[in-house]
């Protein structure tokens, strides 16, 4: 009986240094994603938010909580098991929800709407704690005031932002200066009775409660403000309009950073990392990450729907989840997950791998494991193969047999330049495996000058187009310089018959010289850094 044809194993090269840099990794780790339809009609996720911390000397688990704002209705999310919690939809027949806002203590939630209407809602309860009724336009923005625990804020497309106090009737305090829509705004940190807010008139105004209804500052920009971000120290305030994010210093008055890395409408921004990093959101579908010291880029996420809301919601001292909501009326929530969380999942994909092939006792046996009678109830029979006068056919005992590639046949034949042909015209995405893995079989059965030879100009133009692109790769300098040292002994006496030929020798010996000195340099660079390091190592066995 002839022997089964062994496969040719494909070459496996070495790791080279990783493209990511550490921030990308970090931020690739948010990778649990759950995504929902929080209002199960589609409606636009509008606004996502997190409860102001509470003081230092406070104890409360209402940073386990969010709410997202869709529809006509308001959900309460736990952060730690990402379900909702409750929902609180008491708003008007024809009402749209908008700014749905935690107080820190957790116990109340307020939120206003298309109609002009605010209103204060019990968590627990979902009873209606409060109406207000002074705004004539939509409410966009109902924001708590993180110092009071009876104080907030609003902001309308009646052109005014308004403190209220929960006690109270009416609004204690009102702020005319915006010409159009008011979209965004929020309390200043650090800044007893500071407040900020965007316009669609183009301006981000400040406003300070402690001296009256004008605005003691004013930002001109060149588009309609989308929304506001105030830095934690309290001196800087981001604007996103259109798609360019300012930095706004309120000390020196005047911009200092204009952001323009989107290609749409900015329409969302969050801290992460303490303060230390950027989020934005997007009309393209992208979130992108930046730096706080210099601003620049240093990650990003691409999401399938126009952003409309965005939060990075802390645990303890860490960013647990990114949650972005989107146009399409879907919730994305991306987990980073600790050290042992990562071990916990892996398991439960081997366990659930084991489980699908009917290898469950084995992985049992494996973790030393015993599942109770429940378990055995729900396998029960799964080993049962019929009475005995059933009569059992068994199959090919080898099972399906892989065809191999087209490439592994001429080469198994001993078609040696045919094979190499084959891989080098393929337009397979593992071509270069393919050819990697081809050049070594054919060098160890020393029949790699045997498959260059006897080459025209055209047939040896794809061997040295393949040496120019692979000459450099460290991982497979051997194998590159045996082929070309072997074409080059081949075909010495043949150059300047084809100027195609010649000018791709000349590419090589051009990508050989480059090659050489990056070579030369990374040894001087080695060289200097072992000088250094036994330079230190002196000084410091002087000093012991």
């Amino acid at each position: 009986m002839a022997a089964e044809v062994q496969l040719l194993q494909p070459l496996k090269l070495p790791k080279g240094p990783s493209t990511l840099t550490s921030e990308q990794k970090y931020w690739n780790s948010f990778a649990s994603e759950l995504r929902l339809d929080p209002s199960q009609h589609s409606s636009p996720v509008t606004h996502i938010s997190i409860p102001p911390p509470q003081p230092a000397n406070a104890l409360s688990a209402t940073q386990d909580l969010f709410a997202v704002t869709t529809g006509s209705r308001v959900q309460i999310f736990s952060s730690k098991s990402r379900k909702v919690v409750k929902t609180i939809s008491r708003f008007g027949v024809d009402d749209i929800a908008h700014s749905g806002n935690i107080r820190r203590d957790g116990r109340i939630l307020v939120a206003g709407g298309d109609t002009g209407v605010i209103q204060a809602f019990d968590v627990k309860s979902r009873a209606i704690l409060k109406t207000w009724k002074e705004h004539k336009q939509p409410v966009w923005v109902t924001q708590w005031n993180p110092t009071d625990l009876t104080g907030l804020m609003s902001c309308s497309d009646d052109r005014t932002v308004r403190l209220w106090d929960l006690p109270s009737e009416k609004s204690v305090m009102k702020f005319d200066g915006h010409q159009d829509y008011v979209r965004s705004g929020t309390f200043m940190p650090a800044q007893s009775g500071l407040l900020v807010s965007g316009s669609y008139d183009q301006t981000v105004r400040l406003w300070d409660s402690r001296v009256g209804g004008k605005a003691v500052m004013v930002f001109k920009h060149a588009a309609p403000v989308e929304t506001v971000l105030p830095m934690p120290s309290g001196t800087a305030v981001l604007a996103a309009a259109d798609n360019v994010i300012s930095v706004l210093d309120i000390v020196a008055a005047k911009p200092i950073h204009m952001l323009r890395n989107h290609q749409k409408t900015v329409t969302a921004l969050s801290l992460a990392n303490n303060g230390e990093r950027l989020l934005s959101g997007a009309l393209d579908g992208h979130v992108k990450v930046f730096e706080t010291t210099g601003w620049n880029v240093v990650g990003g996420m691409k999401y399938p729907s126009p952003i409309l809301s965005l939060s990075v919601i802390p645990n303890q001292k860490e960013d647990r989840h990114i949650a972005v909501g989107m146009q399409s009326g879907l919730l994305s929530i991306k987990t980073h997950l600790s050290g042992e969380q990562k071990v916990q999942a892996r398991e439960r994909e081997k366990e659930m791998k084991a489980l699908m092939e009917g290898k469950i006792e084995e992985y049992d046996r494996s973790k030393k494991r015993k599942r109770g009678k429940g378990w055995e109830k729900r396998i029960r029979g799964k080993d049962f193969t019929g009475e005995s006068a059933d009569i059992v056919i068994e199959g090919n005992a080898r099972g399906k047999i892989t065809a191999g590639q087209p490439w592994a046949h001429a080469l198994r034949k001993g078609m040696y330049s045919q094979a190499l042909d084959m891989v080098l015209e393929s337009k397979d995405a593992n071509a270069r495996s393919q050819s990697l893995t081809l050049l070594t079989a054919l060098r160890h059965r020393s029949a790699l000058r045997t498959a260059l030879s006897n080459r025209d100009s055209v047939t040896l133009q794809p061997i040295l187009r393949w040496c120019i692109k692979n000459i450099s790769d460290y991982r497979i300098t051997r194998l590159t310089t045996d082929v070309a040292l072997v074409v080059l002994d081949l075909y010495a006496d043949q150059l300047g018959r084809s100027e195609e030929v010649d000018d791709l020798i000349m590419a090589l010996m051009q990508r050989v010289k480059v090659t050489v000195e990056a070579s030369q340099d990374a040894w001087k660079v080695r060289g200097m850094l072992d000088m250094l390091v036994s330079s230190v190592g002196a000084i410091e066995g002087v000093e012991a």
